[in-house]
């Protein structure tokens, strides 16, 4: 009945990253406790199981610092809708075509709907033209996602911008700061 305990033993890695080797558990604790540095358990499926010593509050801090950067410079697309009837006035189209023009620079896709009424019903073909048209007036700015297609009474089309919304935050920040920077020399004049 000579049996020994046998102690369970974990590869370390200390606080910088540096391989420590095959410590026994115990052994591992004593050397957390004397750099007053957590025991983390890296790899538990691992043979024998993965310990690294560090600060666990500062990691979790800097890791839900970094989630929340990545969350803050995550772009979120947004899709404006613009409504268009067939016989719009010229003046009414050069309004809704800015309207379009300003979302797309912001970098937000567009969803165009025409809306058929009555007898309209039976030309789709004009609103189709109307679509057309506003792509071509809008095509430095954006691109056609889906073409106009019919939907009961509607014609929808989505157009998509060039620029990504990071980019168009970033221009627009970049502008601001600029036009701020001029502003203070013309009042010293």
């Amino acid at each position: 009945m000579n049996e020994r305990i046998r102690v369970p033993e974990v590869r370390l890695v200390g606080p910088n990253g540096e391989q420590v080797g095959i410590v026994s558990i115990h052994d591992a604790l004593k050397l957390a406790q004397e750099a007053d540095l957590d025991l983390v358990e890296v790899a538990a499926t691992a043979r024998p199981p993965v310990c690294k010593l560090m600060d666990y509050g500062k990691f979790k801090y800097e890791s839900a610092m970094k989630a929340r950067e990545a969350r803050k410079n995550q772009a979120h697309t947004i899709i404006k809708e613009i409504k268009l009837r067939p016989k719009i006035d010229p003046h009414d189209y050069e309004t809704k075509k800015g309207h379009v023009v300003r979302f797309l620079k912001a970098g937000d896709k567009v969803k165009v709907t025409i809306m058929f009424r009555g007898r309209e019903q039976s030309r789709p073909e004009l609103g189709f033209r109307l679509l057309q048209r506003l792509a071509e007036d809008v095509q430095e700015l954006g691109f056609v996602e889906s073409q106009p297609k019919q939907d009961g009474r509607n014609m929808i089309m989505v157009i998509g911008p060039h620029k990504k919304k990071a980019e168009a935050k970033a221009e627009k920040a970049a502008a601001k700061a600029q036009r701020g920077s001029e502003e203070p020399s013309a009042q010293e004049v």
